[in-house]
C-alpha cells in the first residue's frame, strides 16, 4: 500500500518540484490553515486572474504564478519556497520546502484536474504568500505581503470588543442564519465537562452524554456520587474502570446496585483489583449472593470478615471454594485441610499453591497437579526440585525460578552464571549484598523502560536501605530509590549527582527533596510526562527567583523561565509571544498577562502547542471563542476556555437547543 509520503513525492515529481531537505518538518512561519484564509476569503482582490475558457489556461496560470512569485518575493534568492501539503490520512497540513525543476507545471498538477489549480505557496520567512483558487469562470491568484504586519493589525481589530458586542457574540453561538449542527451540539455535550468552571449540577447532567467525563480525576464528590447511582450501567461500569477513589459505602452501592449477577461480579472484581473495601453489609450480601460468580469475587476481598470467609471455603460451588483460598492465612487449620482434600481438582490446586507458600513443594506434586510458572515463582520448593529447575533446559523455566524468593544462596549463584535474562533477574534479588550484586554480569539498557522494583518501593521509608540502594552499582536499584517521596539529604545529594540522567529524572519527578540545581538541569531536556505532568518545573524546589537573567539566554528552555520570575512584566510576555522558538511562544500563550490581541494572533501560530494554549486563553474575545466553538476542528479546546459564561455552558449541556 502506498503511503502518504510516497504519494506526495510522486505528486511533486509530476509537478516538476524538487523537495529541499528533510520533510515534513515544522516551519515557524504562518500556519497553512491561516494562509488559506486570505486566499479564499470573500471580497479579496486578486493580483491576477486567468479566464477558464482560454485554450492555453495551464500555461497562462503557470506564467502568472511565476511572475507574481518573483514580484512578491515568494521565490527566494536560492529558488526555494514553501508549498502547502495536506496529509490525506490525517488531514494535517504542513509546509514543504521545494525548488522549481528544469520543467515544472503547478497549474496542471496541483488541483482536481489540469487547469483547475488549488494551492498556496509562501516565502521561506513567511512574509509573503501566493495562493491560487478557482471560481466558476476564472482562476484567481491572490498575493499577500507583509504577512506578520497584517496579522498584527487583524488581531488588534478582532480583540476590540464592547460589552454589547460580547453579549451579541454569545447569543450568535446558538442563533443566527446558520444554527449549530446536531453533530456539533453532541460534541459540546461530550467535551464540555472538561472545563473546570462547569457547575456541579451541569456535570451531573452531562453524565448522560459525556462518555469520557469520568476520566476527569478532579470531579466534585457530588458528581462521583451521582455516577455511582446512575441509571445507565455503562456509566457505572466506567466509574469502576477509571478507578476513582470511592468510599466503602459508594463501592457497596455500586456493586450491589447491579441487577445482573455477571455485572455484579465484574464490579466486585474491579473493587478487589483496586484494593477497595466494602461496608459490613456489603460483604455479607455479596457472600450470600445467589450467584456463585459473585460469591467467588466476594471471597477475594482481603478484608472479608473471617466468618464469611470460612463459610465461603465450604461453599457448595467449587469456584467459590477455590477463590476462598486467596485468604489462606485467615482460614483455620480444619478449613485448610478440607480444601487440600477437596473433591474438585481446581480447589485442590488453589489450596496447594497456598499451602506450598510455606511447605516445600515436591517435583512429584508439581507434575501431578500440572502447576505452571506461578508455582515455580512463588512456592517454597524442595531442594532437589529447586536444583532441577535451576538447570532446566527451558530458559523460561529458569527465568521463573530466578524470581522465586525462597532459593538457597548456592542456587542463586548457579543462576547468576546463566544467560543474560536470567542473570538480570538474579541481579535485582533483594537478599544480595552489594558485592554479590556487582559480581553478576547483568546489563541494563539505559534507554529502556524502567519500573520501580517492588521490594525497593517497600523500603522507601527506610533511610539505611535507601543509602544502600542509592550507592548500588545497579541502575534499577538507584532509579527505584529515586522514586521515594522523601529521602535523607545525603541520599538526595548522591542521586542528584548520578551519572544516569533517568535516575536524576526520577528524583525530579518523585522526590520532594530534589535540589534546585538538579531540577534546573533536568528542565533543560525534559518537558514532563503524563504520570508527572509539569515536573520538574512545578516541583516545590524549582527556582522561582532571579530568573529574569535568563530572558536573553540563547537556550530556549532557560529563556522562557524568565516569565516565572515575580518581577517579570507584561512587556516581556508580549516579547516572548513573538519569540523565534515555539516553546517560548507557547509559554507566553499560557501567561494570563498576554494581551487579547496577541492571544488572537497566536491562534494562527504554525505550531499546534502554541495554538492550543492560545485557544484556552482567558483574554480571547467572545466573537473569537464563538468562531472556535463552531469549528469541528477547534471546539474541544475552546470548550475548556475559562471565560465561557455559566449561562452558555448550561445551554450547551441541554440535549436540544
Amino acid at each position: 500500500m502506498t503511503g502518504w509520503r510516497e504519494e506526495f513525492a510522486g505528486l511533486m515529481e509530476r509537478a516538476g518540484l524538487e523537495i529541499v531537505g528533510d520533510w515534513p518538518r515544522d516551519e515557524d512561519v504562518l500556519a497553512p490553515r491561516a494562509a488559506w484564509r486570505p486566499v479564499a476569503a470573500m471580497g479579496t482582490e486578486p493580483a491576477a486572474t486567468v479566464r477558464c475558457d482560454r485554450p492555453d489556461l495551464v500555461a497562462a496560470v503557470n506564467a502568472q504564478w511565476h511572475r507574481l512569485a518573483v514580484e512578491y518575493g515568494v521565490i527566494g534568492a536560492d529558488g526555494v519556497f514553501l508549498v502547502d501539503v495536506a496529509d490525506s490520512r490525517s488531514g494535517r497540513r504542513c509546509w514543504v520546502r521545494v525548488r522549481l525543476g528544469a520543467t515544472w507545471d503547478l497549474a496542471g498538477v496541483l488541483g482536481e484536474r489540469p487547469g483547475r489549480p488549488e494551492f498556496v505557496t509562501a516565502a521561506v520567512d513567511g512574509e509573503s504568500l501566493l495562493g491560487v483558487t478557482c471560481e466558476e469562470y476564472e482562476v484567481r491568484l491572490v498575493a499577500v505581503e507583509r504577512v506578520r504586519e497584517r496579522q498584527e493589525e487583524a488581531a488588534r481589530n478582532e480583540a476590540r470588543e464592547t460589552p454589547e458586542e460580547r453579549e451579541a457574540a454569545w447569543t450568535s453561538l446558538f442563533e443566527g442564519p446558520i444554527r449549530p449542527t446536531e453533530k456539533l451540539r453532541a460534541g459540546w455535550r461530550e467535551w464540555l465537562g472538561f472545563n473546570r468552571a462547569v457547575p456541579e449540577d451541569v456535570l451531573v447532567r452531562l453524565l448522560d452524554s459525556a462518555a469520557d467525563l469520568l476520566w476527569r480525576k478532579d470531579l466534585p464528590p457530588g458528581v462521583v456520587d451521582a455516577a455511582v447511582g446512575h441509571p445507565d450501567p455503562t456509566v457505572r461500569a466506567q466509574l469502576a474502570e477509571v478507578r476513582h477513589p470511592l468510599t466503602a459505602g459508594q463501592w457497596t452501592r455500586l456493586v450491589l446496585g447491579e441487577p445482573g449477577a455477571a455485572r455484579r461480579a465484574l464490579l466486585a472484581e474491579d473493587a478487589v483489583r483496586t484494593g477497595a473495601e466494602l461496608t459490613a453489609e456489603g460483604y455479607e450480601r455479596l457472600a450470600g449472593d445467589a450467584s456463585a460468580l459473585v460469591r467467588a469475587e466476594a471471597a477475594r476481598f482481603p478484608a472479608l470478615p473471617g466468618a464469611l470467609r470460612a463459610a465461603l471455603a465450604a461453599d457448595p460451588d467449587a469456584r467459590v471454594r477455590a477463590a476462598a483460598c486467596t485468604g489462606w492465612e485467615d482460614l483455620a487449620p480444619p478449613a485448610r485441610e478440607a480444601l487440600l482434600d477437596d473433591a474438585d481438582s481446581g480447589v485442590r490446586v488453589a489450596a496447594l499453591l497456598r499451602h506450598h507458600a510455606t511447605h516445600p513443594l515436591p517435583r512429584s506434586v508439581f507434575e501431578e497437579q500440572g502447576f505452571d510458572d506461578e508455582a515455580v515463582e512463588t512456592c517454597r520448593l524442595e531442594r532437589g526440585f529447586a536444583e532441577y529447575l535451576c538447570r532446566h533446559e527451558d530458559a523460561a523455566r529458569r527465568r521463573s525460578v530466578a524470581r522465586n524468593p525462597h532459593l538457597d544462596p548456592d542456587l542463586v549463584a548457579v543462576l547468576a552464571e546463566d544467560d543474560d535474562n536470567v542473570r538480570f533477574l538474579v541481579s535485582v534479588r533483594p537478599e544480595l549484598t552489594e558485592e554479590q550484586r556487582a559480581a553478576v554480569r547483568a546489563e541494563v539498557d539505559p534507554d529502556g523502560v524502567r519500573h520501580t522494583l517492588p521490594w525497593v518501593h517497600a523500603l522507601h521509608d527506610d533511610p539505611e536501605a535507601m543509602r544502600r540502594c542509592a550507592a548500588s552499582s545497579h541502575l534499577l536499584l538507584r532509579s527505584s530509590a529515586a522514586r521515594a517521596k522523601r529521602l535523607p539529604p545525603d541520599v538526595v545529594e548522591r542521586l542528584a549527582r548520578d551519572e544516569d540522567r533517568v535516575v536524576r529524572l526520577f528524583l525530579a519527578e518523585s522526590c520532594d527533596d530534589a535540589p534546585a540545581s538538579m531540577l534546573l538541569e533536568v528542565w533543560l531536556w525534559w518537558n514532563g510526562s503524563l504520570s508527572f505532568p509539569g515536573r520538574p518545573r512545578t516541583h516545590p524546589n524549582f527556582p522561582r527567583r532571579d530568573l529574569l537573567r535568563y530572558a536573553d539566554d540563547p537556550h530556549h528552555r532557560l529563556r522562557q523561565l524568565a516569565l516565572d520570575d515575580p518581577d517579570s512584566t507584561r512587556e516581556l510576555v508580549e516579547r516572548f509571544s513573538r519569540d523565534p522558538h515555539w516553546e517560548v511562544r507557547r509559554r507566553a500563550a499560557e501567561d494570563p498577562r498576554l494581551s487579547a490581541a496577541s492571544a488572537v494572533r497566536l491562534l494562527d501560530d504554525p505550531r499546534d502547542g502554541v495554538r492550543l494554549a492560545s485557544i484556552r486563553h482567558a483574554r480571547l474575545p467572545a466573537r473569537t471563542l464563538v468562531r472556535l466553538l463552531r469549528d469541528l476542528k477547534t471546539f474541544r479546546d475552546a470548550l475548556v476556555n475559562p471565560t465561557l459564561p455559566v449561562a452558555v455552558m448550561r445551554r450547551m449541556a441541554e440535549p436540544g437547543l
